[in-house]
């Protein structure tokens, strides 16, 4: 009986192995990882939402660049004639990104805003203490209730640093204060649509933009993240106006420097370019 009862077993392992090997091969199999795309006349910056720690590319024809010594949100990648190899980059916090790269000597893209999101896991376990867990959760929690009440109070305030103000088709942006509180920036932002269609806000980015001197002039722009946003609508309608703020970490600009702030519609051409002066971010109230 014993003898029966094993060797029936053993034929329903048997036929349940093979499934389970080929779902596990599947798993694995269908994760397909992004390709980005470098040259050796270009440098492409890859921007992340913390700053990387180590970043690793898996053949010499590949280099990617980043500051070892004080960790930045951004690295360089550049790649010579060869076969496609990969890029591995690990942020502060523990999460890993992971990139199929290969050379293309036309470039249609040099700038990768990368979203937490498209992390394939973190290298650090989950924090298991309950105390310390409670400890972190509280500490973000109050400094969110902070930036929302003091941008609530901002956006209930009269009060304006200066004309910075910039239209297309309809369409205007503008700053009406930036105002400086502990270690933070706040940009007080106003869009006005004065057109005839609703208008579908694709992105509204600030970036900080260098004037290189020299005969062969050119611009830099370094994307500058947000720590926190306050009623950045979707959508404004026809005829509408909104008011909002974006918080940012504090920061200073020399004369050479100048804040820019771009504002992209999702389906359309209305886009504004607005551009700060060192001078307001040098000053705010």
């Amino acid at each position: 009986m014993k003898k029966h009862i094993i060797i029936s077993a053993l034929i329903i392992m048997s036929a349940i192995a093979p499934r389970l090997c080929w779902a596990q091969a599947t798993t694995q199999t269908n994760t397909v990882l992004d390709t980005i795309y470098a040259n050796d006349t270009k440098n492409v910056a890859l921007f992340f939402p913390e700053p990387i720690r180590q970043g690793i590319t898996g053949s010499d024809n590949f280099v990617f660049t980043y500051n070892r010594e004080k960790e930045q949100y951004f690295g360089l990648l550049q790649a010579k004639p060869g076969k496609e190899s990969n890029l591995l980059v690990v942020n502060r916090n523990g999460s890993i990104f992971s990139y199929i790269v290969r050379y293309k000597k036309q470039l249609s893209k040099l700038n990768y805003f990368i979203p937490l999101s498209n992390s394939i896991g973190n290298e650090k376990p989950l924090v298991s203490d309950s105390i310390q867990t409670a400890t972190i959760k509280d500490s973000i929690d109050n400094r969110t209730y902070y930036y929302h009440k003091f941008c609530s109070y901002l956006l209930n305030r009269n009060q304006r640093i200066g004309r910075i103000k910039k239209r297309n088709e309809g369409i205007v942006l503008s700053v009406e204060n930036i105002v400086f509180d502990k270690k933070e920036l706040y940009f007080v932002i106003q869009i006005e649509n004065n057109s005839t269609l609703d208008y579908d806000l694709n992105f509204l980015n600030l970036s900080i933009e260098t004037r290189q001197k020299g005969k062969k002039k050119s611009l830099q722009s370094l994307y500058q993240e947000p720590i926190y946003k306050h009623n950045l609508p979707s959508k404004i309608a026809e005829g509408k106006m909104t008011r909002f703020v974006y918080v940012l970490p504090k920061f200073s600009l020399s004369n050479d420097r100048r804040a820019i702030l771009e504002l992209n519609e999702k389906v359309g051409e209305r886009n504004v370019e607005l551009k700060i002066s060192h001078r307001y971010i040098n000053n705010p109230n």
